[in-house]
């Protein structure tokens, strides 16, 4: 694996935890912004819709720019972003810090997954995938932990801070240890890239990782005030389950990206499952604290293991547009961070509690597996007819590229 890739990773680092962190910060910021914690929620949601529009808009726009310039433009926008979080004075304000950050976070993801996707063979993606999303793994055990404990020994603009801190860092690594990743010697053609969109598994593969996020993160976005208002955990817990969650990301993350080359949807199917039980789980012992913060560890696993599945899975079918695959599945991602926590909130907001966000979610997860079971059966049936012969999908991957 090529070291820029692990750059990325590290860069992604920040990113995550500036995503994550606020999962552990909204009762003090609702309390400074006075806000409820629902509302308070929505800057996660505010975050996710500017990573969805951002994406494909940011991807269309540094198509034909020289990606190391613009992955250090993008850096230290975000770092900006961080810096104008940590002084709002008001909560539009932050709202609009958020959105900004995420914009950013999105073009930044979309070109560093681009680039680490062209530095490595058809067969070793997954496995460059585990290394970025590894990045998010560990802003989810040390980041958001980290920022949990100083939103509640120094307030949580200290958090902020924090983030531009590392983005600073990030912004270093990128500028002396990016190579320079030459244009191709034909340029892009954004007619050409929008075509992966007449692809029926391409929109497939946008709902399956959208649902499969989102249910996770409809439960996630509200775990801190679960922990400590259904299971009676004191609020030092919080940063503890939290780097728990994370460990089992990180776990996810290494034997997904080993699996899933060879058993993507093998992968999809038994992650995305294993996560709609654990919400089941969760929603029904929320009132028992040992049993929550083993399925906070398991359900990081779960919800971990699949992701370098759903990152491949796009690049697949898309691979005849790298960026805009890229783009596509980070928006498909963030749909479902925007949707999870607004269900959770609605949840809330009609009285069914915290660990109602947990039923919420497992029935957005049960409905991906839906979508999935479609999925593998169109591929299934791809595979019998071309050529005169069976056609694995890494060749006709490898047939859209060559064309």
């Amino acid at each position: 694996m090529p070291l820029a890739v692990y750059i990325l990773g590290l860069s992604v680092f920040a990113l995550g935890t500036s995503e994550f962190m606020l999962s552990g910060l909204l009762p003090p910021i609702a309390d400074d912004m006075d806000v409820s914690i629902p509302r308070a929620g929505l800057l996660i949601s505010a975050f996710a819709i500017g990573m969805v529009a951002g994406a494909p808009l940011l991807a269309v726009a540094t198509l034909r720019l020289p990606r190391k310039t613009t992955l250090v433009a993008l850096i230290s926008v975000f770092g900006i972003g961080q810096v104008a979080g940590a002084l709002a004075t008001g909560y539009e304000v932050l709202f609009v810090s958020r959105v900004v950050s995420a914009l950013a976070c999105a073009g930044f993801w979309a070109v560093g997954a681009a680039v680490a996707i062209a530095m490595v063979p058809v067969t070793a993606r997954a496995r460059a995938m585990a290394v970025m999303i590894g990045g998010l793994s560990i802003a989810n055990v040390l980041g958001v932990p980290a920022g949990a404990f100083l939103g509640e020994h120094l307030g949580w603009r200290s958090a902020f801070w924090a983030v531009g801190g590392a983005s600073a860092v990030a912004l270093i690594g990128v500028v002396t240890l990016i190579p320079r990743i030459p244009l191709p010697e034909r340029r892009p053609r954004l007619r050409g890239e929008l075509a992966i969109y007449r692809d029926r598994q391409v929109w497939l593969s946008i709902v399956v990782t959208a649902l499969a996020a989102g249910g996770v993160f409809c439960a996630f976005s509200y775990l801190a005030p679960l922990l400590t208002d259904v299971a009676g955990l004191a609020d030092g817990w919080v940063p503890a389950v939290l780097a728990l969650f994370g460990v089992g990301a990180l776990i996810g993350t290494v034997i997904g990206g080993r699996v899933a080359d060879a058993h993507l949807f093998g992968v999809l199917l038994s992650g995305i499952t294993a996560s709609t039980v654990l919400l089941a789980a969760l929603a029904l012992f929320a009132s028992s604290p040992a049993v929550v913060i083993v399925l906070s560890l398991l359900l990081g696993v779960s919800a971990f293991y699949t992701a370098p599945a759903l990152n491949a899975r796009m690049f697949n079918v898309a691979g005849a547009a790298p960026t805009l695959a890229g783009a596509t599945t980070t928006a498909a991602f963030n749909l479902g961070n925007t949707g999870g926590p607004w269900l959770g909130g609605t949840v809330i907001d009609a009285d069914f509690g915290y660990a109602g966000t947990a039923w919420a979610g497992g029935a957005m997860t049960l409905v991906a597996i839906g979508f999935a079971a479609v999925s593998l059966r169109l591929h299934s049936r791809s595979r019998v007819v071309m050529s005169g012969g069976p056609v694995t999908e890494t060749a006709s991957v490898e047939r859209a590229q060559r064309v």
